[in-house]
């Protein structure tokens, strides 16, 4: 029972009835083998394929500790102060709020007033330099945080006029079909007129983010992102590059952030290593393009652009990505620097073929980006 309440505080929707039905299972199969009690656990206890890891994860933490009793009592008295230190693992902290609720329910002592006033001006002041703050440049604690404010983002995406029609309360265009059947309805008498206009559907996005050494720390960040437009109602794809081209928009289905950006990670073979830009965007055009890209959809491109070799096979493959989507965002960490100027060959390159040009480097950056994506039609960048 506790196991399964360890469960639920973290996120699994487990009820009563199957608590009831592992213990009626536990009957049959026993509990003389460590993987027989995992196996009818998992069984009774979780219906789908995603919550397997955090499944996983738990049932070696929870019966592993030799103090049982003592986390059972954490679990049952709040105010007794658990060791939240004692959890290693770092895939999912949710884990570890649920296994440790005291350590993380647990009230600050009380401060004077003096120091209470001090300390709301500070967490304001933090949360400001945190939206500001490198992602290069963060500590550990300030990656977290960053993470869980980037979670309570609510991606929008414009909304684009489609060639269906849908009905209308408001005098857009006559419906002449609802119009003509209200009339016969009423005894060939029109009385008022019926409407309809464009329906409406969200811009699809296609993300492609650069992981080379140079770009790993914020492509981790950008992907983190990406997981949270996935909430939203509009398709997205994604795709990361390095060396060579890596379709993941399966893998950042995932519900938890955390264990989908870490299955990326483990699929993909050139992280952090080298980069070819054109060679990966070449195959991008000539395999997937057709398949995610349309005349609606908006690509975010993330890479600093400084790509080696010939650069006019570049400008070739920027102006064909271009002319097969509705417009191409480039996320460039570089524009951090107040004194950027586009040198590069490959930036020069591949500048004229984008219509938004824009920063990729802190939580501001990413904020003005979902804001962006709201727009409807944009401008092309000068």
């Amino acid at each position: 029972m506790h196991f399964a309440r360890v469960l639920r505080h973290a996120g699994l929707p487990i009820g009563t009835d199957r608590v009831q039905l592992a213990l009626q299972a536990l009957q049959v199969a026993g509990i003389e083998r460590r993987d027989d009690f995992h196996d009818v656990l998992l069984a009774c206890l979780v219906d789908r394929l995603e919550h397997r890891p955090l499944f996983d994860q738990a049932f070696e933490l929870f019966w592993r500790d030799p103090d049982i009793a003592g986390r059972m009592m954490a679990l049952l008295l709040p105010q007794v102060q658990a060791q939240a230190g004692l959890l290693q693992q770092r895939e999912n902290r949710r884990l570890s709020a649920a296994l440790y609720p005291a350590a993380a329910t647990a009230p600050p002592p009380a401060a004077p007033p003096e120091q209470a006033e001090f300390d709301m001006a500070f967490s304001f002041s933090e949360r400001e330099h945190l939206r500001k703050a490198d992602f290069d440049t963060m500590t550990a604690d300030e990656w977290l945080r960053a993470k869980q404010m980037l979670r309570q983002m609510k991606p929008l995406f414009a909304r684009l006029p489609t060639r269906r029609l849908q009905r209308s309360n408001r005098p857009v265009r006559i419906d002449w079909r609802a119009s003509l059947q209200a009339m016969a309805r009423g005894g060939g008498e029109l009385w008022t007129l019926r409407w309809q206009r464009r329906r409406l559907r969200p811009a699809p996005v296609v993300l492609l983010a650069d992981i080379s050494g140079s770009m790993s720390r914020y492509s981790r960040m950008l992907l983190h992102f990406a997981h949270a437009l996935n909430r939203g109602d509009a398709p997205v794809h994604s795709f990361v590059f390095g060396t060579r081209l890596t379709h993941t928009t399966r893998l950042l289905r995932q519900r938890d952030p955390d264990l989908a950006v870490a299955q990326v990670v483990d699929a993909v073979n050139d992280w952090s290593g080298g980069t070819r830009i054109t060679a990966c965007l070449h195959e991008f055009n000539r395999l997937w393009a057709r398949r995610v890209l349309s005349s609606r959809a908006t690509v975010l491109l993330i890479t600093d652009g400084l790509e080696h070799g010939d650069t006019g096979a570049l400008a070739f493959e920027m102006e064909r990505l271009h002319k097969s989507c509705r417009q191409l965002v480039w996320l460039n960490p570089l524009l951090r620097f107040d004194a950027f100027e586009p040198k590069a060959a490959g930036i020069r390159a591949m500048l004229p073929q984008v219509d938004r040009f824009v920063a990729a480097h802190n939580l501001a950056s990413l904020e003005q980006l979902a804001q962006l994506l709201t727009e409807p039609d944009t401008a092309r960048w000068n």
